[in-house]
Formats: structure tokens, C-alpha cells, sequence
């Protein structure tokens, strides 16, 4: 696969990589998505905005210039003081592959960090020398006002031009709470959702905080994904339930969907509205009690979006898709092809042995 090196949201040459219940691999033109849909699905998407969330500063002990990843919630997201947990480079910024960067300072609890007026403290430690939870010092409106002064959208060396922030928005992005895109969403257009409703496929949203897709670590990278915190509003609670009673089924745009309705309905059999964070990993293992298909980019074996897709689908398929990717150049990351999984015979009767939900009760 082939590194999509421009930040172009929706770029004309876009493909889209479908392998369907029997595990079939196709391709068609990405803008043709909808093509493969039909009346009565629900396709679920997530809303979330991307926070500028790489601060660059200095380690004020030392001196020395850092940059700092917010990379997970560690209060409500409407809490204040913001905490949250963070990775520290040294020196740099994201032309250097970030496997490659350099170590900050070592940190230590107590320690101020200052990211021009946006100040913090490190709050608590870790067991990793660059990953630390950080208590910032601005709340309510000063803190989004002075972070969107200072931070930038989380880069990566394949793209070389600087990220402006709406380049990591999705068309549907609402609140700023994701750490990097829920870029899957970069497919769906407007067009796409007025077609929906003429052809009576029904759409919805939720909320979920996508997280890092890497810290530069290889340790840190097994921790992947992190606690995750997500919102269902009560209106798509209700489509999914919907689609459920009447056996339709239910499309999630991105890893990130899938995670948030999973995690949901393996605590409470169905989904209701609710906030709360996803811990669940979703691997070959997992029942799937929700979601018919996914939406995702194209991603490689190993990384923790590659392990979700293999509860859709047998390692067998996951290769076939793999050498398809890779024979016909199809471009990866954020800004790359896409995919659309269906789940096979095998996670469809793991679901169907599930029980439903009792009017999904708290």
C-alpha cells in the first residue's frame, strides 16, 4: 500500500476495497459507496471534531522544547481543570517519523509545562518515561479559547504540507473531541446524506473521542486503542434498537462507531442513550451484537484497527483483502482508499446466539 501523501478529503481517484458475506473481494470507485447499501439500512457515523491537540512548548525545569500529544481523556470532557493523558516528545516536530523522535526531558510530578499562554502541571506519572497525565491550568472558555491559539492537528512525516485544523474535520464534525480524525467520515458527503433519505437508507451519528493510531513506541503502540470516552445520543439509540427489531442492518462509518455501539451492548445486551468510555478491545473473538459492516480505511496487519476488522471476518479474507490492497496500490492513512467489510456467516450466527435486549434497561 501506498502512503496518501496529500490531505485531500474526498480526491477523485479515491477507491473503495468491498469484500461482502462470502468473503468476495471487490472494488469500486470510493464516491460509489452508497451503490452497495440498500432501503432500510442504518448507517451510523461519528460526529466528533478534531481537536488541536499537538501543543508545542517547553519542559519550564529544564527549558528544553517540547511537544506535547493529548492523547486521552482523564475527566469529563466538560470538566474543569482539563486532564488528560499525554505523550512527550523532545525537540522536533512531525517531519521526523515519529518512531524516530526524540525523548523529552525527563519529566517528573510537579513539573510545568508551557505551551506560549496555555500553562500545565504534570499531574501523575506513568510507567512509560514519555507518556504522562497533565492538568492544565486555563478552564471553561480560556482553555478552548488559548488551545486553539496554540495546538495544531496531530501530524504524521507521509504528509509534508502543515495540517490547517479543518483538514482533520469529517463534513459531519460537531464537538471537538477526537485526538486525531474519525477520518472513515471523510467518505460521506452531503450529497450522500440527502441520497440516504431519498432511497430510505436512515442515518445517525454519535459521538466518540478517536484516539492516537500511534505514539511512537512500539510498547505504547500494544496499549492501543486507550480508553476512549464516547456519547450515544437517545435519537440514535433508538434507529439502532429500530434496525434491530426489524432485522436491518447496521453500517458503521469507522472503527470508532464500532467501538462505542459494541462496547455499549456488550455491557447491556441493546443500547440506550449514555456517555461513558470504551475499554472493550475488538478482536477475532469478539461478538459482534450490533454492527452488519464497516466503513474504514485500509489498514495494516498488526495495528489494533486491522485486529477489529477480524471480528468480521476470518484471517483467510483479512489476507486475500491484504494482497488486494497491496497488488493494486491502494493508498493508506488518513486521507487514503477505503474498505467495506460485511461480517460473515460465522459473526452473524455468533450474533444471532446472543440474547436481545430487555427494552434495554439501565
Amino acid at each position: 500500500m501506498i502512503a496518501a501523501d496529500r490531505p485531500i478529503k474526498r480526491p477523485a481517484w479515491a477507491r473503495l476495497l468491498v469484500v461482502d458475506q462470502t468473503g468476495r473481494v471487490t472494488q469500486m470507485p470510493r464516491a460509489n459507496w452508497l451503490d452497495v447499501l440498500r432501503p432500510g439500512d442504518l448507517v451510523v457515523a461519528n460526529d466528533a471534531a478534531t481537536l488541536p491537540a499537538s501543543i508545542a512548548g517547553i519542559h519550564v525545569r529544564t527549558g528544553q522544547p517540547i511537544e506535547a500529544r493529548l492523547a486521552a481523556w482523564r475527566a469529563p470532557v466538560s470538566a474543569t481543570p482539563a486532564v488528560f493523558d499525554v505523550i512527550v516528545f523532545g525537540a522536533g516536530d512531525y517531519r521526523t517519523r515519529t518512531e524516530d523522535r526524540l525523548p523529552p526531558p525527563a519529566l517528573a510530578a510537579g513539573d510545568r509545562l508551557a505551551f506560549g499562554t496555555l500553562a500545565a502541571t504534570v499531574a501523575e506519572l506513568t510507567d512509560h518515561p514519555r507518556f504522562v497525565r497533565v492538568r492544565f491550568d486555563a478552564q471553561g472558555a480560556a482553555f478552548w479559547q488559548k488551545l486553539a491559539r496554540q495546538g495544531r492537528p496531530i501530524q504524521y512525516a507521509h504528509i509534508a504540507e502543515p495540517l490547517a485544523l479543518w483538514d482533520a474535520w469529517t463534513p459531519i464534525a460537531a464537538a471537538p473531541v477526537a485526538f486525531e480524525p474519525p477520518s472513515a467520515g471523510f467518505i460521506i458527503a452531503w450529497r450522500d446524506v440527502a441520497a440516504m433519505h431519498a432511497c430510505g437508507i436512515h442515518f445517525a451519528t454519535l459521538t466518540h473521542a478517536a484516539g492516537l493510531s500511534s505514539m511512537g513506541d512500539a510498547e505504547l503502540d500494544r496499549r492501543l486503542p486507550l480508553p476512549e470516552w464516547y456519547r450515544i445520543p437517545a435519537s440514535t439509540a433508538t434507529a439502532i434498537e429500530t434496525a434491530r427489531a426489524e432485522d436491518a442492518r447496521v453500517i458503521a462509518i469507522g472503527t470508532t462507531v464500532v467501538r462505542a455501539v459494541e462496547d455499549a451492548a456488550s455491557r447491556l445486551g441493546g443500547i440506550r442513550a449514555m456517555e461513558r468510555q470504551a475499554t472493550q478491545r475488538i478482536g477475532a473473538s469478539t461478538p459482534l451484537r450490533i454492527v452488519d459492516a464497516i466503513v474504514t480505511g485500509t489498514h495494516e496487519p498488526g495495528s489494533s484497527h486491522h485486529e477489529l476488522l477480524r471480528a468480521f471476518v476470518g484471517d483467510r479474507v483479512l489476507a486475500d483483502a491484504t494482497r488486494a490492497l497491496e497488488r493494486d496500490g491502494f493508498r493508506t492513512h488518513e486521507f487514503g482508499d477505503s474498505m467495506l467489510v460485511f461480517a460473515d456467516a460465522r459473526s452473524r450466527l455468533r450474533r444471532a446466539s446472543l440474547p436481545a435486549s430487555a427494552a434495554c434497561a439501565a
